[in-house]
C-alpha cells in the first residue's frame, strides 16, 4: 500500500486484508460473503437477510448510482439492521444517476455500515469459495489506529449464524398494511387502487419490494410480526399467507415459527413461502435444512422451474438449503439451482402450497420471477374458505 491503512478485515484464521475504510468508523464482526450481482448494491445493504453478515462484493466498481431512499428495502425500523459491513475492490465512485440523493460513502456512514476498499477481492473471493464463509471483523479507523490481533479475536469471538434466530432482530413488533406498488417512472410508488385479496404477510425480514410485488397482482397486505399466532393469522380471513424472506439459520427460527405453520398448513389457506419463509416451510412439511459452505448471493443465477420447463435468471441471497434427500412424500421439487443442483423450490400436492429459495421480487433485478406472484395470485382466486 502507498498509504497508511485505514481498514481491514480480519478472518477467524488469522487472515487480514489492510486496506482504506469508509462510511462508519467502527468495528463490527459477522459472517463474510460475497455478492456477484453487478448492480443493486444499496438493496443488497438494506436487505434483512444480510442481517449480521458482511458483504463482499465482487464486481470492481461499487457507488456510480449513489444512494436515494427510495430504494431502501427494509420495511420497518427493526427490518433496518441489515448487512454490517461492505468490501469493494476500488473506493466507492462518485454519482452519475439523476436519481442520486446521495454518495454511497455518505450513505454507508449514515447507516452505520462499515465500508472497505483497496484490497484483492479476488482472492477473498476465492478463499472463501474455497474454505466457506468465515467469521470476521471489519474496521475503519479515519487515523489508521488499526489492531489486526484485536480483529482477529473479535471474529473468533463472534457467535455465528448457526443455530441463531436472526429473524426475530429485523421483524417488525406490531402489526401494519401495507398498499404501495411498483416503483413507475415520473409517478415514484402508485398505490394499488381496488385489491382482490387480502395477504397476510408474516415478517422474517420482509424486504419492501416483496409487498409492492404483491400489491401489483391485487393484494393488500397486512404484515404482522414473526411470533404471530395461526389462529391470529386465520382471524384476519385471509385469501393468502406469506412467509418472508429473513437472515439466519431457519431452524432456529423454526423452534417458534414451524408450529404455527404447520396450523397455517393443516388451515388450507394458499402459502407462499420465499428464501428464510421457503426453508421454514421445508421444516415444518417434515424436510431438513443444512448449513451452504458459501451460500448463494448475486443476482445472476439460473435456476429451472420443473412446472414449465423454463430457465429464469434470479436474485439469491442464502447460505442454507432445504436437503432434498429428505423431502417426505407429496412434498416435490418445483425449483433447482443449475449452478450447484441444490434446491431452489417446492410445491405440496393437493394444497395450495408453493415456495421458492431465490427472491422473486427482483430487488435488484432481474424480473424473470415475477410470474411466482401472479401463479400464487391465482391460487388465492380459487380458494375457497
Amino acid at each position: 500500500m502507498t498509504t497508511k491503512p485505514t481498514g481491514a478485515i480480519a478472518l477467524e484464521d488469522g487472515t487480514i486484508f489492510w486496506g482504506h475504510g469508509h462510511g462508519a468508523a467502527g468495528v463490527a464482526a459477522g459472517e463474510l460473503c460475497f455478492n456477484t450481482a453487478m448492480t443493486g448494491y444499496q438493496e443488497i445493504l438494506t436487505d434483512p437477510s444480510y442481517a449480521e453478515q458482511i458483504v463482499l462484493f465482487t464486481f470492481p466498481h461499487i457507488g456510480n448510482v449513489g444512494a436515494n431512499a427510495e430504494d431502501q428495502e427494509e420495511s420497518s425500523a427493526q427490518g433496518a439492521a441489515g448487512a454490517r459491513g461492505a468490501v469493494f475492490k476500488a473506493p466507492p465512485t462518485l454519482p452519475a444517476s439523476w436519481r442520486a440523493a446521495d454518495t454511497l460513502d455518505a450513505w454507508l456512514k449514515k447507516r452505520g455500515v462499515i465500508g472497505l476498499s483497496g484490497i484483492d477481492t479476488r482472492a477473498l473471493t476465492r478463499r472463501i469459495r474455497q474454505l466457506g464463509m468465515p467469521k470476521s471483523a471489519i474496521a475503519f479507523d479515519p487515523a489508521g489506529k488499526l489492531d489486526g490481533a484485536a480483529l482477529v479475536k473479535a471474529a473468533r469471538d463472534w457467535k455465528g449464524v448457526e443455530n441463531a434466530d436472526l429473524a426475530i432482530n429485523v421483524s417488525s413488533g406490531q402489526s401494519f398494511e401495507s398498499t404501495d406498488g411498483l416503483w413507475d417512472l415520473g409517478k415514484g410508488f402508485v398505490p394499488l387502487a381496488n385489491a382482490k385479496s387480502h395477504v397476510v404477510l408474516v415478517d422474517f425480514g420482509v424486504k419492501k419490494n416483496i409487498l409492492r410485488n404483491l400489491s401489483a397482482v391485487g393484494a393488500k397486505v397486512t404484515i404482522v410480526p414473526a411470533k404471530t399466532k395461526a389462529e391470529d393469522i386465520l382471524a384476519l380471513k385471509p385469501n393468502g399467507v406469506v412467509l418472508s424472506n429473513g437472515p439466519g439459520d431457519p431452524a432456529a427460527t423454526a423452534i417458534y415459527a414451524g408450529p404455527e405453520i404447520k396450523k397455517l398448513i393443516a388451515s388450507g389457506v394458499p402459502i407462499l413461502g420465499i428464501c428464510l419463509g421457503h426453508q421454514m416451510l421445508a421444516l415444518a412439511l417434515g424436510a431438513k435444512t443444512m448449513k451452504m459452505p458459501q451460500g448463494h448471493h448475486g443476482a445472476n443465477h439460473p435456476v429451472k422451474d420443473f412446472t414449465t420447463g423454463k430457465v429464469e435468471i434470479v436474485s439469491m441471497n442464502h447460505g442454507f438449503t432445504v436437503d432434498t434427500t429428505t423431502l417426505p412424500a407429496g412434498v416435490e421439487e418445483s425449483h433447482k439451482s443449475l449452478f450447484d443442483g441444490t434446491n431452489c423450490g417446492l410445491s405440496v400436492a393437493g394444497k395450495p402450497i408453493i415456495s421458492v429459495q431465490h427472491h422473486p421480487e427482483a430487488s435488484p433485478g432481474p424480473q424473470d420471477s415475477f410470474y411466482l406472484f401472479e401463479r400464487f395470485a391465482k391460487m388465492m382466486a380459487e380458494y375457497k374458505a
